[in-house]
């Protein structure tokens, strides 16, 4: 496996999320309603995406997963309903390239973690995971997907 590991610093960018507790089953459709609620809601407000799509998960734990599921958006906009805004952490994360179906991510995690490791950094828990296609645009092997994992 040749994965590349930087650590950046993240900018408090404005987003659009919907946070939720969910299964790893339900996962998919209640991110693809959230994605959907929100691109209905920029449209009513004129507005796009600034950004591709993102799904934080600040646990790990598979029936009561806690996601934020949104977009960043080019400047701070009001809620509606489920839909509240919120800012990118401004502190520094680790981050990789996923290139390759969903189910084979796990592989760069641990990798990734080894590296924290070595490295002596220390990640918070929680994980941002950048969908920059969509298996309905491109075959799996071609989906790319960007993880960070914010450090202490």
């Amino acid at each position: 496996m040749n994965i590349k590991f930087e650590i950046i610093d993240l900018v408090p960018d404005p987003l659009l999320v919907i946070r939720k507790v969910t299964s790893v089953n339900d996962l998919p459709q209640e991110i693809g309603k959230a994605y959907h609620q929100i691109a209905a809601y920029l449209n009513e407000l004129g507005e796009q995406p600034a950004g591709v799509p993102f799904v934080a998960y600040y646990n790990l734990d598979m029936e009561n997963l806690d996601v934020e599921m949104g977009f960043p958006v080019a400047k701070e906009l009001p809620g509606q309903g489920n839909i509240t805004p919120a800012r990118m952490p401004a502190v520094r994360a680790a981050t990789f390239t996923h290139i390759g179906p969903y189910q084979d991510m796990s592989a760069g995690y641990e990798a990734i973690n080894h590296w924290l490791a070595e490295q002596k950094e220390e990640p918070t828990g929680v994980v941002y995971e950048y969908y920059y296609n969509s298996p309905a645009e491109v075959p799996e092997t071609e989906l790319m997907t960007k993880v960070l994992f914010l450090l202490k």
